[in-house]
């Protein structure tokens, strides 16, 4: 039986174009101009170190010391008001709850377990809730990928992954799993689609609709080879 891997952010949780806003508002205040648009090419799908990283260079000094916690507090305090979920995301994952499923992100398991809580999804993943804070290397290395893989039991070739980001996709592909790369989220601009294909995206969905067609094929096809 083959499996199905999520992302979370951008792809179960409408929370990019939210978080977003809030970290380009502080970057601004910090003295380095930045829209919505900028702070989701230039941080969005992200480990939070490298993001941190790409901040300091772009605003010239290092951060506050204090910089990632308040940021985290002020990010949970937003999503906890406005979070919701990218439509058809529940329906989905309860129409497939039959097969092997985890959530394998870049966010902290803190942020995961708070977001799922906000949207009533807890128990559809249960303890199958993975971040990157628990392997070596974050996204686009394979990593978290293949850790949750061996998690479900499941190997790779099985593994149908549900990504927003080009990082994620290519976190996929590494891992030698099949990608769908979803544009369904509030923060999705134009063009986002090629970027998906162009980093290795078997798939392209604009819906969970299509996103179920998608999965239907994959699966049935694996049941085939089985």
């Amino acid at each position: 039986m083959g499996a199905l891997i999520f992302d979370f952010d951008g792809v179960i949780a409408d929370s990019e174009a939210i978080a977003n806003t809030l970290l380009a508002e502080i970057v601004t205040g910090l003295g380095h101009a930045t829209t919505l648009d900028q702070s989701l090419d230039r941080y969005a799908g992200r480990r939070w170190g490298d993001a941190m990283a790409e901040i300091e260079a772009a605003i010239g000094r290092p951060l506050p010391q204090n910089f990632s916690g308040d940021l985290k507090r002020a990010t949970l305090d937003r999503l906890r008001t406005d979070l919701k979920e990218v439509s058809g995301a529940a329906d989905f994952i309860r129409r497939f709850a039959h097969l092997p499923r985890c959530i394998a992100s870049s966010s902290s398991i803190d942020r995961l377990q708070l977001c799922l809580a906000v949207l009533g999804m807890e128990a559809e993943f249960g303890d199958h809730v993975f971040s990157a804070d628990m392997v070596a290397r974050g996204k686009p290395h394979p990593d978290i990928f293949l850790f949750a893989a061996a998690k479900l039991g499941v190997g790779p070739e099985r593994c149908l992954v549900i990504e927003d980001s080009t990082g994620g996709i290519r976190a996929a592909v590494a891992a030698g799993m099949t990608a769908v790369g979803l544009c369904a989220a509030s923060h999705i601009r134009e063009g986002h689609d090629v970027k998906l294909r162009d980093a290795g995206a078997v798939h392209l969905a604009r819906s969970w609709a299509e996103v179920e067609r998608i999965a239907t094929g994959f699966f049935t096809n694996q049941s085939t080879i089985a």
